[in-house]
């Protein structure tokens, strides 16, 4: 794996990646002052000019197959970047976007993933905040996933009773109870005020779901 970029996205990103041990991790930044901190802690961490297609191949970053770049506030390094790597015919490259119209461009240049992490971030704490959820996750298409407590009408109910797709129109997928790991969820699975459940459906069902009372 290759990150292009050591801020503090691609910094956390290839420290992860790290963690697990399984995953050789080629780190690119044009300031030495980063790669100089994360030298000891990556396979390999390099000083070079992203932009310059003849300093990624001598590096053999075409000879990867993922790659990730990190870079935000430069644009033009990130879209020339991007469009190197792209051209590689790397197959899967994710890009860090600081805007929409910097989203746009690099899905339009044909970017596998566009993340926006601040404002993906601001998405889920929003979220958050309107009810009982404790943790959050969006997928396309208007699709959420969320960590709840059973919502206080159902405490005591069988998902069977409760009969949430057709009330509802969301899912119980997990559930554990306190003191246990999670576990799939049965239509004789009884919901308890203690418990935490995991809930799939679209976005407005699960917080409709999770500010019942």
């Amino acid at each position: 794996m290759v990150v292009i970029g050591l801020g503090r996205f691609g910094r956390s990103l290839a420290l992860e990646l790290m963690q697990d041990g399984e995953v050789d991790v080629l780190g690119i930044d044009s300031d030495p002052r980063l790669v100089e901190e994360l030298a000891p802690h990556l396979t390999h961490a390099v000083v070079a000019d992203s932009t310059r297609e003849e300093a990624l191949r001598q590096l053999s970053v075409h000879e990867f197959d993922r790659a990730v770049v990190g870079i935000g506030t430069n644009l033009e390094a990130s879209i020339l970047t991007v469009s190197t790597l792209l051209q590689f015919g790397i197959r899967n490259v994710w890009a860090k976007a600081i805007s929409e119209s910097h989203a746009r461009i690099l899905t339009q240049l044909g970017c596998h993933k566009v993340i926006r992490p601040e404002h993906e971030m601001g998405l889920r704490v929003a979220h958050l905040v309107r009810g009982r959820m404790l943790d959050y996750i969006e997928f396309d298409d208007g699709f959420a996933m969320v960590k709840t407590t059973p919502p206080p009408p159902l405490v005591g109910m069988t998902l069977a009773q409760a009969r949430l797709r057709s009330q509802h129109r969301v899912t119980v997928v997990a559930h554990h109870s306190p003191g246990e790991g999670f576990t799939y969820a049965t239509p004789e699975t009884t919901l308890q005020a203690d418990d935490v459940i995991i809930v799939s459906g679209q976005i407005r069902d699960v917080e409709a779901f999770s500010s019942l009372s």
